[in-house]
């Protein structure tokens, strides 16, 4: 058993307080703001740790690769803000998947990504 570490502690803090996807580099600059001398194969380090006790889950996201969010929610998909490149969960499913597939084609799984503006950035904007 691994003890419980100030950086974990500030990792998991940060999934706590932002509760969305996060990427490596975002991990790495909140959590600074906790423990000054978190360094990246830390974050690294952690983030692997927390995947396989399973407090987090990995998405893979079209252009950004891989993020970080917390397990153990329902089934949701995900906005991508290209205006402060943040990635946001949407709550819910809309999707068909018997509809969405042509016929002959079984669906195990899916992800939709929406891409847009946030309504930060859309007021920042006008």
């Amino acid at each position: 058993m691994q003890r419980k570490t100030t950086q974990r502690t500030a990792i998991e803090q940060v999934f706590l307080s932002e509760d969305r996807p996060l990427g490596i580099d975002e991990i790495l600059r909140l959590g600074r703001a906790r423990v000054e001398s978190l360094n990246q194969a830390t974050v690294y380090r952690n983030l692997k740790l927390l995947l396989d006790r399973g407090w987090l889950t990995q998405i893979n996201h079209p252009a950004m690769g891989t993020l970080y969010e917390r397990s153990g929610k329902a089934h949701h998909h995900h906005f991508h803000c290209h205006g402060c490149n943040r990635v946001f969960e949407l709550p819910g499913c809309t999707l068909n998947q018997q509809l969405a597939a042509p016929e002959g084609f079984v669906v195990e799984d899916h992800e939709v990504f929406l891409f847009g503006i946030c309504p930060s950035c859309a007021a920042e904007a006008q």
